[in-house]
């Protein structure tokens, strides 16, 4: 199912993207904590993922990259500041974009379960309304182009994804 909404909030710095889905929580959960699963929708159809860590842990690190149509790579990565399996995990912005002020200062992500199956609530925070303005024209195109993609990746069961 596409995103049900997409919020930008210049006095809280935040932008917010909920999504509903027919499945369990535990099953959404794994899609975001499985890196395998995650690459397949983390990244715009024309911009597929790969993610070359995934150390879900507190104080771990994801490193990613986007490949861009033109052969380069756009890199990302997050440090892990909480991780509570099924219900939510949040990261700061890793290193690797430290030197551009317009990224993301961090994210949470959280789980929950409702009466049609699971949702998703992503919140984007930043550093500033001119990190905001510069960065989520880009960002909420990006992330309504790949999260759709989840709905393919949840049509899976567990227990084929790679794990029981």
């Amino acid at each position: 199912m596409p995103l049900t909404s997409v919020t930008k909030d210049a006095a809280t710095l935040t932008l917010t993207v909920v999504g509903d889905y027919p499945v369990p929580q535990q099953r959404l959960w794994d899609a975001f904590a499985d890196p395998r699963q995650l690459e397949r929708f983390w990244g715009p159809p024309a911009y597929p993922a790969t993610f070359t860590r995934h150390d879900f842990t507190v104080g771990g690190r994801a490193e990613y990259f986007l490949a861009l149509p033109e052969g380069q790579k756009w890199r990302g990565c997050w440090k892990f500041t909480a991780v509570n399996p099924i219900s939510s995990f949040a990261a700061c912005d890793g290193d690797d974009n430290a030197e551009d002020e317009n990224m993301p200062a961090s994210m949470t992500f959280a789980f929950e379960t409702t009466p049609a199956g699971s949702r998703a609530t992503i919140v984007t925070h930043f550093s500033s309304v001119e990190a905001m303005e510069q960065t989520i024209p880009g960002m909420e195109e990006g992330l309504r182009a790949a999260m759709p993609q989840l709905d393919a990746v949840l049509a899976v069961p567990r227990t084929l994804a790679g794990y029981a």
